[in-house]
């Protein structure tokens, strides 16, 4: 990702995403007990090149909050841990089927599906140890082991994602009869929960990191919900025009399984201007913070002009 984005967000970025992966790196080192070949699993998945949105967002949030990183950084990589398990649940044959991720094999593709099952379990489970080990005091910990399996659980995450899985079937039926409004209401209702419910989760727990106030809360989770929404839209919208190696996974994934997508159901050129509404809606909710928000703002404006 680092090397995707320019000028200030690039140089404030690359220390945070630096300091993140040598984090992952430490936590992704079982001690004994863990088989070899599902710790190889854990860490092929764990610790390949990515993003790191997320995490960044929990750092960025507490920073903005008045915290340091060095605090936040547990819930940073435990938010990272419990994405991970789910993009290695998404891409198996009875979800998504995808054998790529991040430019090289998925989990399932290269230990077998059901190691690929465990690594997923495994990477859950030490996100909340994690947790509730290494964040301090135990009453924000408590806090964010709840905002976490929230957001994760399935009213949020797991509850898109089943939904998602539902709809495939009734795509064709939706674009062809539909009204428009319900349709996207209901992609939107989907989406808010598989993919935003995560990104906002990293935000608040960032404040929550920062035992932040109340308008601070509430801002952080104005700003996730508009910009969740929109890194989904950019996401379908890659998957048409996007370039595969830069992608890093197979494109052109969405049409082919017959998936109602923004762009199946609005337009490439209509999602492209609601995912930028979103973002400037999101970006009007922390505005107000002026320099503190700066690297914030900055990431927003990267995930509508991002090529992967």
């Amino acid at each position: 990702m680092v090397s995707s984005l320019s000028g200030t967000l690039a140089s404030s970025a690359r220390p945070l995403v630096e300091n993140i992966n040598d984090a992952l790196n430490s936590y992704a080192n079982f001690s004994d007990g863990c088989p070899e070949h599902l710790a190889a699993a854990i860490q092929h998945s764990l610790l390949a090149p990515g993003k790191r949105l997320r995490p960044l967002l929990v750092l960025l949030a507490a920073e903005a909050c008045g915290s340091d990183n060095d605090r936040a950084m547990p819930a940073a990589c435990a938010v990272e841990m419990v994405h991970a398990y789910s993009l290695i649940h998404d891409d198996l044959p009875s979800m998504d089927d995808d054998n790529m991720r991040r430019g090289r094999p998925s989990c399932h593709a290269a230990f077998g599906e059901a190691t690929a099952i465990l690594a997923g379990d495994a990477l859950l489970a030490r996100a909340f140890e994690v947790l509730a080990r290494d964040l301090s005091p135990a009453e924000v910990a408590a806090k964010c082991c709840h905002e976490l399996a929230t957001a994760a659980g399935a009213t949020r995450m797991v509850g898109g994602q089943a939904d998602d899985l539902e709809m495939e079937s009734d795509a064709d039926m939706l674009v062809a009869d539909g009204p428009l409004s319900a349709d996207l209401e209901k992609l939107q209702s989907i989406h808010r929960r598989k993919t935003g419910a995560m990104i906002t989760v990293s935000l608040r727990m960032g404040a929550l990191v920062a035992q932040s106030d109340a308008e601070s809360l509430a801002a952080l989770t104005t700003f996730g919900n508009n910009l969740g929404l929109a890194f989904q839209i950019v996401d379908d919208l890659l998957d048409i025009v996007g370039d595969e190696a830069t992608l890093g996974k197979r494109s052109g994934k969405d049409e082919g399984r017959g998936k109602l997508t923004f762009p199946r159901l609005l337009g490439v050129a209509e999602s492209r201007t609601r995912s930028a509404e979103l973002i400037d809606q999101a970006c009007a909710a922390i505005d107000s913070w002026g320099d503190r928000a700066a690297t914030l703002l900055s990431l927003a404006r990267y995930v509508i002009d991002r090529d992967r």
